[in-house]
Formats: structure tokens, C-alpha cells, sequence
């Protein structure tokens, strides 16, 4: 699930040519590159090709190429391109998450594209710089996806809801009996205390003047962070979490508990909403309630993202086909085969996503969310935020000690492994 991982203030409404958008290939602004009887290959997300099925032909008729789909879990295709793509066997054009991008800069899987200004501007701000490295663009926003809270109607009107993490606590003390639950969130992992920490002020890394991430700038363990590691350690102290939903398995029995309608609500995010409808549960979808004092609980937002490998032979038409897989017109299409919230900005209010229940909830969600950081530094957070996490879900360290001990980890690997950049 981790890419299941973050982003920033998002859906902003803006004009954009429809011209501009809906044009195909030609979006790029380089010439068109001769392309007859090539072929090329798409690694796209499992369960997810059929939203391109149609683009997919209309760029094979127009080109004169063939374009094979191949459907792989998205957070695992950079793993795979580090095998195939030297081998001659990997993808042109491949999706990912925006929080992978820098890593496979560094590493050289990526190719640069040259997408003129005003095609990059069809995409929100926040989706367009999980792109960026070095100002250098590696990639075209796909959909974007932040955490919301899901809840059982049949268990909780939407006219009860608490309307503050403080009043689920409450909520779920008057609920919680052992084996049915009230409120339940997978807080054992940053991915998801981070919406709680960094609505207190915590952050994972600083930033400098021109936005960059500093890595030498770690917040996981500020006054802030552990002011919210001690709200949340109180969910488990108090018996308000089963134990079965800290660590690896914790996932699952959460979703079970949601499913088998154990659980009143659970913060998961929209890639549950088909699991969901299919387990037949009657639920509604909300932004993420609020902290103290009116302030939101923020969130990760996370970014799919086409893609063009570094060892594809037909770069520029691999470039060409990304552009179109992203444009405005296949976007829309493609949420309407998927349900995944485009990242296109004049999407933000068309009538047919806002109608969605899930797609408003992200929409309002990341208004208060923020980027999952790109950066090859953030792989040295994951591992001791979440041993942090857990330490402190387990009652077997104060927040503030196991924060502290995951921050000086974090800079020890980092130092270990990134200072020769």
C-alpha cells in the first residue's frame, strides 16, 4: 500500500483550451516522429487497462503502430524495469507513483520529456511537481488519490458523525467492546499517523527557499509529531484499536472488520471503493475529520504518473504516447472506466466526477494534503517511522523517545546512503 503514499492542496479550477486538451499526440509540441510499423510497449496498473483501451486504438490508427498493454501492479513496475529494461524486455511507457520518482532518476530508469508549458499546465500544480526533479519533468500525471474516511451507514448516519478526531475517540469509547470497533485507522504507519502528526506541525523533510526537499531537515519527531503520536497512542492505550491491526497483517484485518461491518469507519483510501460496493457493505466517503481547534487532519497525496523508460528504443514515441494516455479527453474517459480522480485541473468540477461521492472526498481531502516526497531520501523514513509507530501503538516507548530514536536512524541511513550525491 505504500504507494500507496502522499500529496498537497490540489483540484484547483482552471481554464484550459479543450483545443489544447483534447488534441492528441501533436500536445507534446515536438514534431511528429516517424512511427509506422512500430511497436511499443504499456505497462499500465492491474485492473486498470480498460481505461485506455479506447486511447490506445485511436494513437495505434493514427500512428500506424502497435501498442501492447500489459497490466502489472503499479507500485511494483520500477522494481520490474530494473530487470527488464536493461534486458530489452521492459516497457516504453509505464505508471507509477509520484513518491518513486526520484529514486528512479538517480538510478537512470527514467527518460527526461520535452512537454512544452503549456501542456504541462492542463495538470494541478501539486500533480505536475511529483513530476519534477531538478526542474526537470519525468513524467505526465495520470490520477491522483489521497486517504479519506469511509463509514457505515448502516451503523453511523452521516448526520451523526464526529466531526473531530477527539470526538471519534469518544465515539468509539461508548462503541468499542472487543470485537465491534468505532474508529479505526492503520496509525502504526506513517502513511497514515503522518495526517494526524503533520496537522500538529510535524513534517518529513524541511524545505528550502525554492521548495526543494532539505533531507537534512527531518521533522518526524518535532513538537508537533509527537504532540500527535500521544493522540494517537491513546486509540490503542484505551483499547480502542484491536491488536490485530498494528503491523504487516494490519491492513487486512482492518478492511475484514469494515467488511464485515465491525467497524464503523476506517480511514483506507478510494483504491477500496470497488472492494467495498463489491463486499456489499452501505457506506459513505467524507474528507478526514478535524484536530483541535478546527485545524483538518492532512494527508499523503499520491500520484499515478505515465512514464517513458530510459531504455525504450522509441523514446520520442513513447513520449508522444504518454502525452496522449494523459490528455483532458482520455483522462475524463478513463475515470469513467476507472473511478481514479484525474489530475487534469479543468476535471476538478466537471459534473460527471463531482457526482461521484468518492471523487468529491478526495477533491475536499487535499486541500489540506500534501506531496508525498519524491525525493531517494524518503525511502530512509518509511522503515523507522513506522518501527516508531509501532513501539508506540505497543506501549513499549513514550512517543517522544521513539520518534527521536526512527529521526537519528533516518539521518544515519541517509548520511550512509545519499551523501555522495
Amino acid at each position: 500500500m505504500k504507494m500507496a503514499k502522499k500529496c498537497s492542496a490540489l483540484m484547483l479550477c482552471a481554464a484550459v483550451s479543450l483545443s489544447l486538451a483534447a488534441c492528441g499526440p501533436k500536445e507534446s509540441g515536438s514534431t511528429k516522429p516517424s512511427s509506422k510499423g512500430s511497436k511499443l510497449v504499456v505497462w499500465e496498473d492491474k485492473e486498470k487497462s480498460i481505461g485506455i483501451k479506447g486511447a490506445v486504438a485511436a494513437f495505434e490508427k493514427e500512428y500506424e503502430v502497435k501498442v501492447r498493454v500489459v497490466e502489472k501492479p503499479y507500485a511494483q513496475q520500477i522494481e520490474d524495469l530494473r530487470m527488464d529494461g536493461p534486458a530489452g524486455t521492459g516497457p516504453d511507457v509505464l505508471t507509477m507513483p509520484g513518491d518513486q520518482i526520484g529514486t528512479a532518476v538517480t538510478e537512470g530508469l527514467l527518460k527526461e520529456l520535452h512537454v512544452e508549458k503549456d501542456a504541462q499546465s492542463l495538470y494541478t500544480d501539486t500533480s505536475i511537481q511529483s513530476q519534477m526533479v531538478d526542474q526537470k519533468l519525468y513524467g505526465l500525471p495520470k490520477a491522483v488519490e489521497t486517504t479519506v474516511l469511509f463509514y457505515n451507514k448502516d451503523l453511523i448516519s452521516e448526520k451523526e458523525l464526529p466531526q473531530t478526531l477527539g470526538e471519534w475517540y469518544d465515539y468509539s469509547k461508548k462503541t468499542a467492546d472487543g470485537s465491534k470497533f468505532g474508529f479505526l485507522a492503520l496509525f502504526d504507519q506513517i502513511y497514515y499517523a503522518e495526517s494526524v502528526m503533520s496537522g500538529y506541525g510535524g513534517y518529513i523533510f524541511g524545505k528550502d527557499k525554492d521548495g526543494s526537499y532539505n533531507p537534512s531537515d527531518i521533522g518526524i519527531n518535532n513538537k508537533g509529531a509527537v504532540k500527535g503520536a500521544a493522540q494517537i497512542q491513546k486509540f490503542y492505550k484505551d483499547g480502542l484499536f484491536p491488536a490485530g491491526i498494528i503491523g504487516e497483517q494490519g491492513i487486512n484485518v482492518l478492511e475484514s472488520l469494515f467488511t464485515e461491518g465491525k467497524a464503523a469507519a476506517i480511514i483506507s483510501g478510494p483504491w477500496n471503493v470497488d472492494a467495498f460496493s463489491k463486499a456489499g457493505i452501505n457506506y459513505g466517503i467524507t474528507k478526514l475529520p478535524e484536530l483541535e481547534k478546527g485545524k483538518n487532519m492532512s494527508s499523503f497525496i499520491g500520484v499515478k504518473s505515465y512514464n517513458v523508460s530510459a531504455f525504450s528504443k522509441n523514446a520520442e514515441l513513447a513520449q508522444e504516447l504518454a502525452v496522449f494516455l494523459a490528455n483532458e479527453k482520455n483522462a475524463k474517459t478513463r475515470y469513467e472506466k476507472t473511478k481514479e480522480v484525474p489530475a487534469v485541473k479543468s476535471l476538478a468540477n466537471d459534473p460527471a466526477i463531482m457526482k461521484s461521492e468518492a471523487a468529491r472526498a478526495v477533491t475536499e481531502q487535499t486541500r489540506f494534503a500534501e506531496l508525498t516526497p519524491n525525493i531517494p531520501e524518503m525511502n530512509e523514513i518509511w522503515t523507522p517511522a513506522d518501527s516508531a509507530l509501532q513501539t508506540i501503538a505497543t506501549g513499549k516507548a513514550d512517543p517522544k523517545q521513539a520518534l527521536d530514536q526512527a529521526a537519528e536512524t533516518a539521518k544515519g541511513q541517509i548520511k550512509a546512503k545519499h551523501s555522495g550525491k
